[in-house]
């Protein structure tokens, strides 16, 4: 008499292999045509974007004296 073999969860289970337009379709995305397309209000104004500016770049020069 044999015993079910344990399952063996190391590895996740195999998924099916889709081709890059069949992940695209089935997200329904677009191609990008301009860099409008891109483009996002992240700041409601340029003080606001200059702010962050100087603060990234005194955090990205912090350690380097």
């Amino acid at each position: 008499m044999s015993t079910p073999a344990p399952e063996d969860f190391s590895h996740p289970p195999l998924r099916p292999r889709l081709s890059v337009e069949e992940m695209l379709a089935a997200k329904n995305t677009q191609p990008i045509r301009s860099l409008d397309d891109l483009a996002a209000d992240t700041f409601e104004s340029d003080e606001e974007l200059e702010e962050f500016l100087a603060f990234t770049y005194a955090e990205r020069h912090r350690d380097v004296a």
